[in-house]
């Protein structure tokens, strides 16, 4: 086992990570911005290290600093977290290089499902359903506009590279077609370096379904079942579940060995997600692979008792799984809303400032996870997530009653947060019922307001 482990990341993960080392009797050291710099969960390292500036592109995303960092708190590990550089292959490259374990995959299977094209490949050769779309990259208008005569409209342009929505746009005619192949392009070279898009054909209302592996060093896998994570505005998720709602037991079992046998036949191992769409006549189609831990795996571990992180540290230490995939049974039912620092009734505007009341909800069945105290200032710089609220009960009935319990009882003061929309969510009967889809937010309740635009 690792004797410290360099924590790369911020905020909700950094005290995920630390809080899973101690555990396990392993040392931890952390990073930090400039920005960052008053964070509680400094303070529950044994080291901290000051890499640069607020902005990520001066401290989170330089690697030579990180790495400097690591040597410099002799740890022999480092967990990325998710964004920033977790799914990162030449960063796990030269972690590995200089003799300090990445924890997470290999650097090559990381190459493999980290461009979209390459594991659409992949997944041909796994055998694993994907939606219809180019034979490789877009590099024309010509080529486009022949595509989407051949499969009709309307089609979605993605980036080759990257994720999170950025480089995607939906085309419902020729016109758009064009002028959303250069709006995805210019986005997808400004987030990730590079602007190479593909199409495919765009599923009307589908539903958004992944699936959570483990995969050890010595070719086991296993999955952790299923998440629903239907509920999304502009790509970005609110509310997660598992198990996913009226989802029929052979679908389940098919979507899951889909993912079992496309992470085998990329050589992969660590923790990863497999996401799918689900299709109106629950046919599935893979998408894309998250070669990292992601932000909603706690509702994996509620519905199944494994310590997702824990088992990443160990499975980077050299050791087996400690489980078949006879051993994992779900049990409850588990649900994820996202608390971010936006305000719902101005477009989702971040909200940045200092928490002046944090008083979050407890009792039976509730987790909060989260690095914010009162007196935390919300930095503009990172992502505007605050926490991650989860319930887990016995059954879905009493998991959305317990999590809308939950959001009455958390008082947050001094910024705008997404608890006000996610109690409607809640309510709803189309929610109540499963039978959301990925536009639902958009098409239906923000349509009420107008705040989706």
């Amino acid at each position: 086992m690792f004797q410290r482990v360099l924590v790369a990341n911020r905020g909700e993960i950094a005290l995920r990570v630390i809080r899973a080392c101690r555990d396990l009797g392993i040392g931890v050291a952390v990073v930090y911005s400039e920005a960052d710099r008053d964070a509680p969960y400094l303070k529950l390292a044994d080291k901290a290290v000051c890499i640069g500036p607020g902005p990520a592109s001066e401290s989170y995303l330089k690697v030579q600093r990180i790495i400097a960092a690591a040597e410099i708190v002799n740890a022999d590990a480092i967990h990325p977290g998710y964004g920033f550089l977790s799914e990162n292959a030449d960063f796990a490259e030269k972690c590995r290089a200089c003799k300090i374990e990445f924890i997470g995959p290999p650097e090559e299977a990381m190459r493999e499902v980290g461009n979209k094209d390459r594991a659409k490949q992949l997944a041909k050769r796994a055998k694993v359903p994907t939606v219809p779309g180019s034979d490789g990259l877009i590099t024309s208008d010509e080529d486009a506009l022949r595509f989407a005569k051949e499969v009709g409209y309307p089609v979605l342009i993605k980036a080759a590279a990257g994720g999170g929505g950025r480089g995607m746009r939906v085309a419902r005619n020729d016109g758009s077609l064009i002028t959303g192949l250069g709006q995805a392009r210019q986005e997808a070279e400004a987030a990730f370096k590079d602007g190479s898009v593909y199409l495919e054909k765009y599923l009307d209302q589908p539903r958004h379904i992944e699936v959570q592996l483990l995969a050890d060093k010595f070719g086991n896998v296993v999955h952790l079942y299923e998440r629903d994570c239907s509920l999304q505005r502009r790509h970005q998720k609110l509310v997660e579940e598992a198990p996913a709602p009226n989802l029929p037991a052979k679908v389940r079992d098919r979507i899951c060995d889909a993912a079992v046998r496309l992470a085998k036949t990329a050589g992969y191992y660590s923790a990863g997600t497999c996401e799918f769409l689900l299709d109106k006549d629950n046919n599935f189609y893979f998408i894309e692979v998250n070669a990292r831990i992601q932000v909603e795996h706690p509702v994996s571990e509620l519905i199944t008792g494994i310590d997702l992180i824990q088992e990443q540290i160990r499975i980077a230490a050299g050791e087996k799984l400690r489980f078949s995939q006879k051993e994992i049974a779900p049990q409850g039912h588990a649900i994820e809303c996202r608390i971010n620092a936006e305000d719902p009734a101005r477009d989702f505007k971040p909200s940045a400032g200092t928490i002046t009341k944090w008083q979050p909800p407890g009792g039976p069945g509730v987790r909060l996870d989260s690095h914010v105290v009162t007196g935390y200032r919300v930095p503009p710089n990172y992502d505007s997530m605050v926490a991650k609220l989860l319930v887990h009960r016995p059954t879905r009935a009493e998991a959305i009653a317990t999590m809308l319990r939950a959001l009455r009882e958390f008082q947050v003061e001094g910024i705008r947060t997404t608890i006000p929309i996610q109690q409607e969510i809640l309510t709803t009967g189309a929610f109540v019922d499963g039978k959301v889809d990925t536009t639902y937010i958009e098409r239906v309740l923000l349509a009420k307001t107008g705040s989706g635009s």
